[in-house]
């Protein structure tokens, strides 16, 4: 088998080591690099004068390799410290990272980076989200193997990751198209099936009528018709597999109050799932009072009145009508158009066992996504007026009561209870018989997850003449991908051609069988990888539970608005259910979202074709661009940046051109991530963190060069004008330090976090050369700053922070000098700083348990936001609340109080 006996890419375990060592303090040269000599001091032990493109060059190259060592693998877990995931969204391995991958792995390594160095365990995982489409489609242009395909751009993109040098947990890698990770989809599947929440039903297709297959929503164009054939698309009933994401819906809604941090996306996830009051109950079929065999699901908005039903409603559109099933016929023939239609066919509620008949609606839709409604004449005026019109009796089975409230009637046991008591018994009782019961909404539909397609998980069930369906052995699994060398994009799914592996053994019969020739849609595949991060190497199971309970949920969940509705629907769903099945202690996957903006670069289209020009086909010497080949003025405007749009940037060209800390300050610098970047070189935004970068070397370069003098540093010496200087440059290290941290914490506003650094190298920038030579201020200043700066700018940091650990005299003795910028703890706001005049006492209390007390400036102290960020930025808050869950906290309006609810 072509997946089994190797991964794709080795892991970032193997890769060798390049480091050679740090220069010892005995290598100082008193004396700067020459002029016209490009060098750096983790070379030659001499500080260069000037930050210019070669030095910039040579900082990134030595440190590109150190920097990735330090971070390579995650050590082992440390259950008294806290902990940190933070996880970006896995990408489609298609071929190119874009400007959009930077920037969201700019920020989640930014992110990964700071935690460590407040001392948290972290893990930042990459993985590949492998199976799809494209990689088939590519087999059927090109001739290209779907596995081939995907191996060679996983290999691609990894290298653009590693040019990138971010800290990813490369020890966690994982690729959902290999065995030893879709096995566990497999078995999931089958606990879901096992559950009763995996059903197979027919269920419309695109299909297209030359090459005979079906065809994805993205393989039909604009007009309706197939992508490689050109035929017109038909819609045609073929039996699929869903999973049932609606008994969960209930759950879900009600769980997203407990999600905080959810800016934005949780309204999205609410109106997503509806109004959940409503549930299905299931029904079988009748003809002349003899069963069919055939079964529906129909939707209520009231339970409660399930007795009051009069009739089962369909619309004209419902696959009975269009399928292949028993009942087909019957219904078309009795079936007038624009009329509601009385059939002979009649329904069993299996809850109830009342019997109901089958009505075709005279309308074309209802409401939501329902296509089978259960009519209930009490409740509802338009249901009574069909009954009316039919002739259909019913019932009332709600009454009301002298003082107001209502009971049921006439409802078997239910009789008597209130409509509430009743909604919740009726419910249960459907749910504990297997016969609907699910609260959910009517703009819900379950989750279709079939794809007759080859590059994806197989699904593992065996179909058997003799028992049905029989999901595979839990010991058989994985159901491998067999070797199929040829695709024609005709026929059905191509895993039909591969005779050997489709006929098998029946696992509970031994007679002939064969196996399901569908494999499941890729967003399984994802819904669940978080967890699969926690544990990716275990052979036994798909995440030891112990693992998962640690790590899980989610700190920080980075990706696509694109993704804020399906993917975390689907994830959350697949976090419920293992909750439910013991297999997780947290039902909630992610404990906070950062939705970040796109990247857009500008457009140049024809406004007569339509057509996008590339570069070289545009004239801009001009005040306006103009086709150079027709001199037609171009439409232009700012879009995504896009392969088929002409717009898109090479993340290796922009590196090599400016550099990868250049590269990552313009993203994490030009907006807040949620907000859209337009990409403009031109602008002032690149060349401005290009200044930055050299304004805060001639920093360094001025320390070295006092200390380097032959001048000892003497505190002593300063005026007192120079110690009132001093005394500024501390109080604004000790705001930008409360400032950066807390954007650090909560906002993610890197681009403000950014800002305040600047504003702490300007005031340096003022510094007098006494100040500069006899400051404590100056010198811890500047190294706080370097700190600070780390995570967004490693390289240039690193380097920085090795000319400065070097220098001779060293005033400030609190840093790590002898250890590397990045394994610095993150700085703290000094304990004078805080308790200056006019600061409170803050009692603090976690789950309204006090945990001791913290100092807060009194004009801060009414704040509830300023003194939440100082708690948790503070010694306390460090021990008692890093890495836990907060879900609310509230400060006391009347005493120096504030007490932090968490999640236990």
């Amino acid at each position: 088998m072509w997946l089994t006996c190797h991964r794709f890419l080795a892991c970032s375990s193997c890769w060798q080591s390049q480091c050679n060592g740090a220069l010892s303090p005995a290598t100082w040269q008193k004396r700067l690099v020459p002029r016209g000599i490009r060098s750096i001091y983790s070379e030659t032990g001499k500080w260069e004068e000037k930050y210019g493109l070669e030095t910039r060059k040579k900082v990134e190259s030595w440190w590109r390799t150190r920097i990735k060592e330090q971070f390579k693998t995650t050590a082992g877990i440390d259950k008294s410290r806290p902990k940190f995931y933070v996880l970006s969204m896995f990408p489609y391995p298609s071929g190119k990272l874009h400007m959009g991958h930077v920037r969201v792995y700019t920020i989640s390594d930014a992110i990964a980076r700071f935690h460590r160095m407040r001392g948290l365990q972290v893990i930042n995982p990459m993985g590949w989200d492998a199976f799809g489409l494209p990689a088939e489609n590519a087999a059927i242009e090109h001739g290209l193997h779907p596995a081939n395909w995907t191996q060679s751009n996983i290999q691609h993109v990894r290298k653009q990751l590693d040019a990138l040098n971010l800290s990813f947990s490369w020890d966690r890698e994982i690729t959902t198209c290999l065995p030893d990770y879709y096995k566990w989809t497999q078995y999931l599947f089958i606990k879901l099936y096992e559950a009763g929440l995996v059903y197979q039903k027919e269920a419309m297709v695109n299909w297209d009528p030359i090459d005979q297959t079906v065809l994805a929503n993205e393989q039909v164009d604009e007009n309706g018709c197939s992508w490689r054939s050109g035929a017109k698309v038909e819609k045609k009933y073929l039996k699929q597999w869903f999973i049932k994401t609606s008994a969960y819906a209930k759950a879900m809604l009600d769980a997203l109050p407990g999600l905080p941090k959810w800016y934005g996306i949780k309204e999205m996830q609410a109106n997503w799932l509806g109004d959940c009051s409503g549930c299905y109950f299931e029904f079988t079929l009748k003809i002349n009072n003899k069963p069919t065999g055939e079964t529906v699901s129909a939707y209520t908005s009231t339970p409660e009145a399930i007795y009051g039903a009069s009739h089962l409603y369909i619309l004209p559109s419902h696959w009975l009508l269009h399928g292949n099933n028993c009942l087909k016929e019957i219904l078309q023939k009795e079936f007038v158009p624009g009329k509601d239609s009385l059939t002979s066919v009649t329904a069993v509620n299996l809850l109830t066992n009342q019997e109901v008949p089958l009505v075709i609606s005279a309308k074309s839709e209802f409401e939501g996504y329902l296509d089978t409604k259960i009519g209930v004449p009490c409740v509802r005026p338009d249901d009574a007026e069909v009954a009316r019109s039919l002739g259909l009796a019913s019932e009332n089975v709600i009454e009301a009561l002298p003082d107001g409230s209502e009971r049921l009637a006439s409802s078997g046991k239910f009789t008597g209870m209130s409509r509430q008591e009743a909604i919740n018994a009726i419910t249960q009782e459907a749910r504990n018989q297997g016969v609907g019961g699910h609260l959910t909404s009517s703009k819900l539909k379950d989750w279709l997850v079939s794809r007759q397609r080859y590059w994806g998980t197989p699904i593992p069930i065996i179909h058997c003449q003799s028992c049905g369906p029989v999901p595979v052995p839990y010991e058989d699994l994985p159901v491998k991908l067999p070797n199929i060398t040829s695709f024609t994009g005709k026929g059905g799914s191509p895993l039909t051609s591969a005779a050997h592996w489709l006929n098998c053994s029946c696992p509970r019969c031994k007679g002939p069988a064969k196996r399901e020739t569908d494999t499941m849609d890729t967003f399984v595949d994802s819904a669940w990888y978080y967890l699969r991060y926690t544990d990716p190497h275990n052979p036994d199971r798909p995440f030891h539970k112990e693992l998962a309970d640690y790590w899980m949920p989610v700190d920080l969940y980075i990706g696509g608005k694109e993704h804020a509705v399906m993917h975390l629907y689907y994830a959350r769903f697949f976090g419920h259910f293992c909750h439910d099945q013991k297999l997780t202690k947290h039902k909630e996957p992610f404990n906070e979202l950062l939705v970040q903006g796109l990247i857009k670069s500008r457009t140049f289209k024809l406004a007569t074709t339509g057509q996008y020009l590339k570069k070289e086909e545009i004239d801009l010497t001009g005040p306006e661009p103009v086709h150079i080949e027709t001199k037609e003025k171009l439409q232009v405007t700012w879009e995504k940046m896009s392969k088929s749009k002409q717009n898109g940037i090479e993340p290796e060209e922009v590196v090599q051109i400016y550099g990868i800390d250049t590269v990552r300050l313009y993203l994490l610098f030009a907006a807040p991530p949620e907000q859209d970047i337009l990409w403009d070189a031109k602008t002032d935004a690149i060349p401005g963190v290009q200044r930055w970068q050299s304004r805060l070397w001639h920093l360094a370069t001025k320390l070295i060069e006092a200390r380097d003098s032959g001048t000892l540093p003497s505190p002593q010496l300063l005026s007192q004008k120079e110690r009132a200087e001093a005394r500024r440059i501390w109080e604004r290290k000790n705001l930008v330090v409360s400032k950066v941290t807390g954007y650090f914490l909560k906002d993610y506003l890197f681009n403000a976090a950014i800002s305040r650094l600047m504003s702490l190298s300007n005031i340096l920038s003022e510094a007098s050369p006494r100040l500069i030579l006899h400051s404590v201020e100056f010198e811890d200043a500047l190294a706080t700053l370097c700190v600070m700066l780390a995570p967004m700018a490693p390289h240039i940091t690193s380097e920085i922070w090795k000319g400065l650990s070097q220098i001779q005299n060293k005033l400030c003795t609190h840093h790590r000098w002898d250890m590397g910028v990045l394994q610095q703890p993150w700085p703290t706001v000094d304990l004078e700083y805080v308790q200056q005049p006019d600061v409170v006492e803050v009692l603090v209390l976690i789950n309204n348990k006090a945990c001791g007390k913290v100092c807060v400036p009194q004009e801060v102290a009414r704040d509830a936001e300023v003194v939440h960020d100082l708690v948790i930025q503070s010694k306390l808050g460090s021990e008692h609340l890093q890495g836990r869950t907060i879900t609310k906290f509230f400060l006391s309006p009347r005493t120096a109080l504030i007490n932090f609810l968490v999640q236990e």
